[in-house]
């Protein structure tokens, strides 16, 4: 192999190794634990090194964070789901991430990035996460299957912070799910 393909190839996988322990380090100490200095010391390199991945430091290892958390909860929204059960499956897989994952959650909806959502500068990985939703809840109108897939997105960001917090019972999980269901369900 060519060294210069080894080079690309090591370059890629330390990119990798910083976005996974920006994720390690803010899901075990919040957000606020995620340092430059802590992030090229937890991969084993210096801070200059670091910002030869991610010149715009640890802002962008955020925004990384965000752009693959984003294309992970849309695999996730999108898999295997049919059209009769879509919505619920929405709504599960969506709970399911969020409880998973609360640190990229979190990084994904409560600014901690300049990533625009909703304009002609959305990256698409934040689009097909939208569009998912938007399939679950769509009628006949555009514009109402824009408005159901906001609200539905509102509501299942909302309440898988209010279960993370423990200021949602967690007995009350699956009535929830069948209630989220019910008021989305279409109604045409």
């Amino acid at each position: 192999m060519p060294r210069s393909t080894q080079a690309a190839e090591r370059f890629s996988a330390r990119g990798v190794a910083i976005v996974a322990a920006a994720r390690a380090i803010a899901e075990s100490d919040g957000w606020s634990a995620v340092t430059v200095r802590r992030l090229a010391e937890s991969v084993g390199v210096s801070q200059p090194i670091l910002y030869k991945h991610f010149p715009g430091g640890r802002e962008q290892v955020v925004e990384q964070v965000v752009l693959d958390g984003s294309a992970e909860i849309a695999a996730a929204l999108s898999a295997n789901a049919q059209d009769d059960g879509i919505l619920r499956h929405v709504v599960t897989a969506y709970f399911d991430y969020a409880n998973a994952h609360p640190a990229v959650v979190e990084a994904m909806f409560t600014g901690l990035t300049n990533l625009r959502f909703a304009s002609s500068e959305t990256p698409p990985e934040l689009l097909r996460g939208f569009a998912a939703i938007r399939r679950a809840v769509a009628v006949d109108d555009p514009h109402r299957s824009d408005l159901r897939a906001e609200l539905l997105w509102s509501l299942l960001h909302g309440a898988s912070e209010l279960m993370r917090s423990g200021r949602l019972p967690a007995v009350l999980h699956e009535e929830r799910v069948e209630e989220i269901v019910r008021l989305f369900g279409r109604d045409e």
